[in-house]
C-alpha cells in the first residue's frame, strides 16, 4: 500500500521576504509524496506582487491546494486534518502576535493555532529588525507553546555567491526542521582545526 502524502501547510503573511514562501512552495513541489496547502494574507499577496512580481495565479500554481484566508471552515482549520507541519514564510509581527495570543481570526492564524494545539510542528520565519520587547515576548510565548521561531538568517560560513543561495539555505533549514529530505543546501562538514 502507498503511504498517504505528508501535508505541509504554508502560510505567507505580510512581512518582507515573500521569496521565502515562494521558494518553499517550489521546493515542496519537487518532493514526492508531499502535498502543500497554501493560505496567504492580504498583505502577503501584496508583497508577492511587489517583491517578486508574482500574480496570484502564478503563486497558486505552486501549491497543491489553495485556501482562502477568510474561510475559517476550511480543512486546515481542524485538528482532524492530518498535517505533517506548518510553516509561515515570512511571518509578520502581526501574525506572530496573533499566534502567540491564540487570536485565530483568519485561516492562517487558525491553522497555526490548530497545529500548536495538536502538538505538530509549527515553524515561523519571523521577519523584522530591530525587535522591541513585545516582539521578543511573543517569540518566547510561541516557543513555550511548542512552535519554532526560525528567522531567515544568512549563513555566510557557506560562502554564498548569490541571493538565491542565501534564500535556499534558509528554506533548507526549515525543511530540516520538518524532517523533509532535500538538496537545496549542503550540510555543514565542519572546518579543520588548523584553518
Amino acid at each position: 500500500m502507498s503511504q498517504p502524502p505528508r501535508r505541509v501547510i504554508v502560510g505567507i503573511s505580510g512581512a518582507s521576504g515573500a521569496v521565502y514562501g515562494a521558494r518553499l512552495l517550489q521546493a515542496l513541489q519537487d518532493m514526492p509524496n508531499v502535498e502543500s496547502h497554501l493560505v496567504v494574507s492580504d498583505a502577503g499577496w501584496r508583497n508577492l506582487r511587489h517583491e517578486l512580481d508574482m500574480d496570484r495565479a502564478s503563486v497558486e500554481a505552486l501549491a497543491d491546494v489553495v485556501h482562502d484566508l477568510a474561510n475559517v471552515g476550511a480543512s486546515i482549520a481542524s485538528g482532524s486534518f492530518a498535517a505533517h507541519g506548518m510553516v509561515v514564510a515570512p511571518c509578520s509581527m502581526r501574525t506572530l502576535a496573533a499566534v502567540a495570543h491564540g487570536l485565530a481570526d483568519n485561516l492562517l492564524t487558525r491553522a497555526a493555532d490548530v497545529v500548536l494545539k495538536e502538538r505538530r510542528r509549527l515553524v515561523l520565519m519571523v521577519r523584522e529588525s530591530p525587535l522591541h520587547l513585545v516582539h521578543l515576548r511573543n517569540m518566547a510565548t510561541v516557543t513555550e507553546m511548542g512552535g519554532i521561531v526560525c528567522p531567515p538568517m544568512p549563513a555566510f560560513y557557506q560562502r554564498p555567491t548569490s541571493v538565491g543561495e542565501i534564500v535556499d539555505h534558509s528554506v533548507a533549514r526549515v525543511l530540516d526542521l520538518l524532517g523533509l529530505e532535500h538538496a537545496l543546501a549542503p550540510q555543514w562538514q565542519g572546518l579543520p582545526l588548523d584553518s
